[in-house]
């Protein structure tokens, strides 16, 4: 490289030599090519430094304000024709870049030049490029220096007009003409305007023509094709404008208050006609990497890096308290033992989101609120959506907890189509959540009474047709919890309330068997009667123990309650006011049973409806072992048993004395558990809303 660049100097000077002499211009054309520098083919004064041996960058200036630096051909150049004095063309391309050490500040920019003197004498940095002084940067005729500026500082002074401009000097720093940096896209038509700081390698043409005297000045990124149309130009008379016979060629670039080093990658240059040699991009030296020049960080960048600390610092400990309080939100207490149970446990956050965070109040009773919920569930074909009512049931007590999620486990294999399916469950802070498919009718209940105590309307009467079909329903559900599974299951609290109607207005028994829950959740000392008032059958009081019998005692109450219209016992009614089951027991003893009937029901199957009666008064014997099994009802509703047609003896005249008794042994019972502090009896008492709530007489 450096024998080369030795090489190319000394051809130069044999050519300057004939130029000298007065040869012929065209026959000693001078050219050279710098693809990159060395001490040997350039001239360098003030900051400027060849950055390596050979090969090297041309560094006008580094990161010190103030200062410029030059980098000059080393021989001088004749630039007018020897015998007639006109201006000789010549064509030159170089490289250059412009880094700056601040993105918001740098210096001057950066000029290809024609001076009288490498060392340019008495010149000035900052505004005056390394070329000018105060006396002469206005054009005083007597620098005889002529500039092609890539200027990168706004001077009024010297009317530029714009920071970031290409113009053309002349003895003066006030420009002949000048343009805003930019070059013409071929594929676009246009010239795209871009900035001369960026740091990035760019390429500069500049042809003069000795014969018109014009110079043009084209400009484009490097690597980018030499574009057709040049940016600036102007004429420059070079042979009035340059002093003497002997001119140098090169570059100066200049520093104000804010530095910035501007390189020359490389440089082609021909003197005498002809266009210059192009510059091989891809092998110019390259610049030094931005990341390892030390730079000291400004206050403003300082408050700025804390002030941007500081507000990390305070959305990571958000994100931190948001992602704690919300994990808190949705724990969920899991134990070992629950892992067989795995499948039926269904996640607190899904249940939240499902039912909108627990705002849609679909019912509430004696085991707790109820709310309707969209569950998604994932599956193979892709995402389901199942409409589901989820219940909370308060559970403070851990004891016998995990033989409840195993019985809720064991239930939600039951399959009847007259069960209202439970789906899962779910367990968190004392909480337990039930999941069941959603009925979209609602309870029975709501469509039997029309008007409730608040005096809300209700559905439409159901004709008798339907209510049959509903009846019909229910005892198929009940005979299968009591036969049709693996294991018995007692109901314990059958009435409207908890029978649930599909779209189809399909009966379905749901709550079957939640009333264990009370059972595994209580004291071993305390005893629970579980039900609703009206429903719960004599023997109650004296065993509490529920059983099939007792199920089938509270089935008869509801076959009337369905039938008549009404419940078997009002809130407001005493013990000694008579029962839905004393009043149809009178109608049938005077021989006019279908004066119980509801009245909203219209014209129907009367002899069906008569059975539903007596068959309700069948199941409401006082004494379990008179009444029939849930299979016999299931016959006698099918038609394939017949019905008594007179009641048992003992349902009449003795039934007062048993429920008499029943209110004795009652009234025993609980002046038993008043004596005591840890004895409760715990009943759920018959009213007009579906809200069925717990009643619990406790001790002071």
């Amino acid at each position: 490289m450096a024998a080369a660049a030795v090489l190319a100097v000394l051809v130069a000077t044999a050519q300057l030599l004939l130029l000298v002499r007065g040869g012929s211009p065209a026959a000693t054309a001078v050219e050279f090519v710098f693809p990159g520098f060395s001490r040997d083919n350039v001239t360098t004064s003030g900051a400027a430094v060849v950055t390596s041996a050979s090969g090297g960058l041309l560094k006008l200036t580094n990161d010190t304000d103030e200062v410029f630096g030059h980098g000059f051909y080393p021989a001088p150049l004749r630039f007018k024709n020897a015998s007639t004095g006109l201006p000789l063309s010549f064509s030159t391309t170089f490289v250059f870049a412009i880094a700056p050490r601040y993105p918001d500040a740098h210096g001057h920019g950066i000029a290809f030049a024609l001076a009288p003197s490498p060392a340019v004498p008495r010149a000035m940095a900052g505004k005056n490029l390394g070329l000018f002084n105060t006396s002469d940067d206005m054009g005083q005729r007597t620098s005889s220096v002529v500039a092609v500026e890539l200027d990168t500082a706004q001077d009024a002074e010297f009317s530029d007009i714009n920071d970031n401009h290409i113009g053309i000097d002349v003895n003066a720093l006030v420009s002949k003409n000048s343009t805003p940096a930019a070059y013409f896209d071929v594929t676009t038509g246009r010239f795209v305007k871009f900035s001369l700081v960026n740091g990035n390698p760019q390429q500069v043409w500049i042809e003069y023509d000795g014969e018109s005297t014009r110079m043009e000045v084209t400009i484009s990124p490097a690597g980018v094709p030499r574009p057709a149309i040049p940016l600036v130009s102007c004429v420059v008379n070079l042979s009035s404008a340059l002093a003497g016979d002997e001119t140098y060629v090169g570059f100066s670039g200049a520093n104000g208050a804010a530095p910035s080093s501007h390189y020359v990658l490389g440089w082609s240059f021909r003197l005498g006609g002809g266009r210059a040699p192009d510059l091989d991009v891809s092998k110019l030296p390259s610049l030094p990497s931005s990341r390892s020049k030390k730079t000291m960080p400004s206050l403003l960048q300082i408050f700025m890096v804390l002030i941007f600390a500081v507000l990390v610092f305070i959305l990571v400990s958000v994100a931190v308290v948001v992602l704690v309080a919300r994990r808190r939100r949705f724990a969920e207490e899991e134990e070992d033992w629950e892992i067989e149970y795995g499948p039926h446990r269904i996640s607190y956050k899904e249940l939240h989101d499902a039912t909108r965070g627990f705002r849609d109040v679909v019912g509430a009773g004696g085991f707790g609120t109820v709310y309707h919920g969209v569950l998604r569930r994932s599956s193979s074909g892709g995402a389901a959506a199942d409409e589901v009512a989820v219940k909370k049931v308060a559970h403070d007590s851990r004891q016998g907890l995990r033989e409840f999620v195993s019985e809720i486990a064991s239930m939600s294999r039951l399959r009847h189509r007259n069960l209202v399916r439970l789906l899962g469950y779910c367990r968190r802070r004392g909480e337990l959540m039930l999941v069941y498919e959603y009925m979209v009718n609602g309870s029975l209940d709501k469509h039997l009474f029309i008007v409730d105590d608040a005096g809300d309307k209700k559905p439409a009467a159901l004709s008798w047709e339907r209510r049959g079909k509903i009846v019909r329903d229910v005892a198929a559900g009940l005979l299968y919890l009591h036969e049709g599974s693996e294991q018995v299951v007692v109901h314990r609290d059958i009435k409207s309330a908890n029978v649930l109607l599909d779209a189809d207005m399909n009966g379905k028994l749901s709550d079957f068997g939640l009333a264990r829950l009370y059972d595994h959740g209580s004291n071993p000392q305390t005893t629970h009667v579980i039900g609703t008032l009206g429903y719960i059958a004599p023997e109650m009081s004296k065993t509490g123990k529920a059983t099939t019998s007792t199920d089938v005692f509270a089935f008869g109450a509801f076959l009337l309650e369905v039938a008549c219209g009404r419940r078997p016992m009002n809130r407001n009614d005493d013990l000694d006011s008579p029962g839905l089951v004393d009043l149809v027991l009178d109608r049938l003893k005077a021989g006019r049973i279908m004066d119980a009937k509801d009245p909203k029901i219209g014209e129907c199957d009367e002899a069906d409806l008569e059975l539903v009666l007596k068959l309700g008064l069948l199941c409401s014997h006082p004494d379990p072992r008179s009444r029939p099994s849930m299979r016999q009802v299931v016959q006698m509703l099918e038609g394939t048993a017949p019905v008594p047609d007179t009641p048992p003896k003992d349902l009449g005249s003795s039934s007062n004395r048993l429920f008499y008794g029943y209110r004795e042994s009652f009234d025993e019972f609980a002046t038993v558990f008043l004596a005591s502090e840890t004895t409760s009896v715990t009943t759920q008492p018959c009213s007009s809303h579906s809200n069925d709530e717990k009643q619990e007489v406790t001790s002071g």
